[in-house]
């Protein structure tokens, strides 16, 4: 009897071992993904904290719970609704159908929803979210941590930094200050606030483990741009768009991704630098999209490899692998070979650094780059230029995409063809609307069986949009008329 026991019990640790180790080479051989921390399934007086706590040292409990008091109504549940034609589920409205099986409505399944999570910047309801937590979305509400739920209107959203801002009509909401996100250090404590579920805001603890990371995220976007900084605090699916605050409560981050092969938390999550932040959210209010700055240059990290081919004797620096004709580096005299070393007297020593710092400028900005040039420094200065190679303000894109000017409907138009709040085409040049056959006078009711009252719903019916569009509406002489054309 003893003897069969100690056979029992050696196989089963025997089968516990080979457990245990096929968990390991299992974790091995499968390298963690990078995923967007999103869920897809008030004090009347705003917070100020500045200065309020002391710097990272013994007390740092105590920091914890006073900086957790202070985010914690200031972060905010948002919950994002899609139509069955945008919610990426490949079905399509074909106005024909109507003719033989009836309302479109009866046929398309329930709306889509999706969550995150946001942060009140400002005490009149201004909040910022990542733009994949509401991208294509055709309904925004926020719920806040009293538990109110307000509609919230997509004031604007970058793509290449995937930040989105948002409005809600309130006042007096508890909003976080902004940080500095240059002067977080490795090794600082940070809280990662959220609020995933709705009403259940999530404060966890950590520290910055590395800043300025690339992860490859915005593969889909022309001109990235991704400086994370790197944490170890816990950050779980639908905490995408919260807050990532220092111990003296001050934004220094928005959280946006997780390293996870499981699609939860596995020991690494990533923000977005308030610093950029504060400047996409700038130019979304004063010019409805964010004014990039380009230097006009190809870049390299500089590593062992490198070096090596190159002769170059240290590793600090991003390498100039190439010059863009016509642009602000050319103009100014950099060339191929050069070692960028600082922006604007920040140094950079890796291609995320000078994105980010670059980033923070726009078109006509002059800043100071020094470069290394065979083996002596130099300063130059030169002046940033828009992606089309001069220095003007970038408009709105999509409007001249589709190339036509636009006006609301009169009452009297409107009551003689039985519509309301549409949007007529007043005018029509070379873009998608005309070679789509669309002519002037065109009114437009609905995108993609969205509703159009404003030149404004056009634009955020089409943000980010990839693929076909279907235009509904009626021309001047009754004739309703859908047309379609590609993104």
């Amino acid at each position: 009897m003893i003897t069969k026991l100690r056979k029992a019990i050696g196989m089963f640790l025997l089968a516990g071992f080979a457990g245990f180790a096929g968990s390991g080479v299992y974790n091995s051989w499968n390298k963690p993904e990078i995923t967007a921390a999103a869920n897809t399934t008030g004090s009347s007086q705003p917070i100020r904290l500045t200065g309020m706590l002391p710097g990272n040292g013994e007390d740092a409990p105590t920091q914890f719970v006073a900086a957790s008091e202070a985010s914690v109504p200031a972060v905010v549940h948002v919950k994002t609704t899609y139509s069955a034609m945008t919610a990426g589920n490949g079905q399509y409205y074909n106005p024909f159908q109507d003719f033989f099986w009836g309302d479109r409505g009866a046929k398309n399944p329930a709306p889509a929803m999706s969550a995150g999570s946001g942060v009140i910047i400002t005490d009149d309801g201004y909040i910022v979210t990542n733009n994949h937590v509401v991208a294509n979305s055709d309904k925004v509400e926020v719920t806040l941590n009293d538990k109110r739920t307000l509609l919230a209107k997509v004031i604007g959203t970058d793509p290449s930094t995937d930040l989105a801002l948002l409005k809600i009509e309130d006042k007096g909401l508890p909003f976080i200050p902004y940080g500095n996100s240059d002067g977080v250090r490795v090794g600082e404590w940070v809280l990662a606030v959220g609020n995933p579920f709705n009403l259940t805001s999530t404060v966890t603890a950590g520290i910055v483990s590395a800043k300025a990371r690339n992860i490859h995220i915005l593969p889909d976007q022309q001109f990235p741009i991704e400086s994370f900084i790197q944490t170890d605090a816990a950050v779980n699916p639908g905490n995408s768009g919260g807050a990532l605050v220092n111990t003296n409560g001050e934004l220094i981050g928005i959280n946006t991704a997780i390293a996870s092969s499981t699609g939860s938390y596995s020991g690494y999550s990533f923000a977005i630098p308030v610093n950029m932040v504060k400047k996409v959210v700038d130019d979304l209010l004063e010019y409805g999209n964010v004014q990039r700055g380009f230097i006009g240059v190809n870049i390299k990290d500089i590593d062992s490899e490198l070096a090596s081919e190159k002769g170059i004797k240290s590793l600090k620096g991003v390498y100039v692998a190439g010059i863009t004709d016509g642009g602000a580096a050319a103009s100014a005299g950099i060339q191929e070979g050069d070692i960028i070393t600082k922006v604007h007297g920040t140094e950079v020593n890796s291609s995320p650094e000078l994105q980010e710092q670059v980033s923070r400028f726009r078109p006509g900005d002059k800043i100071d780059v020094t470069i290394l040039r065979s083996g002596s420094v130099k300063s130059v200065a030169l002046t940033l230029r828009n992606k089309d190679g001069n220095m003007k303000i970038v408009t709105n894109e999509i409007v001249s995409l589709l190339g036509a000017e636009f006006e609301t409907i009169s009452k009297e138009e409107g009551a003689r063809l039985g519509v309301l709040n549409d949007v007529k085409i007043s005018k029509l040049n070379a873009g998608k609307l005309r070679s789509a056959g669309i002519r002037e006078g065109f009114i437009i009711e609905s995108i993609d069986n969205r509703p159009v009252a404003s030149a404004e719903d056009i634009v955020s019916a089409l943000k980010n949009k990839k693929g076909g569009v279907l235009i509904e509406g009626i021309y001047p002489n009754g004739v309703r008329a859908y047309h379609s054309f590609g993104l």
